[in-house]
């Protein structure tokens, strides 16, 4: 089993969101085959507190016309690891330096990543 075609094109427009706020290192993993809870899992980062939070509400605003807003959203205040559950789709935005330190990209080494639509705000910002 893998992904749902929904699930797919709701972490693309997370990863496109965090990706315009200018997150650092987005990647999607299709957990699928490891999870029943979740299809895809969208990690990225930021280096302060004031940006992840930014990346958190232009991924809000950007999935609430699609989705609506996240079943459970954890770590608002603190700003350090906040995650929005959209149930088929859980969105990691995580300053960088507890990126670093919990290394969920080894947890899901064995997933497939998603190809999904990330260094287009980076270019256009060089482009200027």
């Amino acid at each position: 089993m893998t992904a749902s075609p929904e699930s797919i094109r709701l972490a693309s427009a997370a990863a496109a969101a965090a990706d315009d706020k200018f997150a650092q290192d987005v990647i999607a993993f299709d957990v699928s085959e490891q999870l029943a809870l979740a299809d895809v899992f969208v990690l990225c980062s930021a280096p302060t507190d004031r940006q992840v939070s930014a990346i958190v509400d232009a991924v809000e605003d950007r999935l609430k016309p699609l989705v609506g807003r996240p079943a459970r959203r954890e770590g608002e205040r603190e700003a350090r690891w906040v995650l929005l559950d959209y149930a088929d789709v859980v969105v990691h935005v995580m300053q960088s330096e507890d990126r670093a330190f919990y290394t969920l990209e080894r947890l899901w080494k064995d997933c497939p990543t998603l190809n999904v639509p990330v260094g287009q705000a980076t270019a256009q910002s060089e482009d200027r």
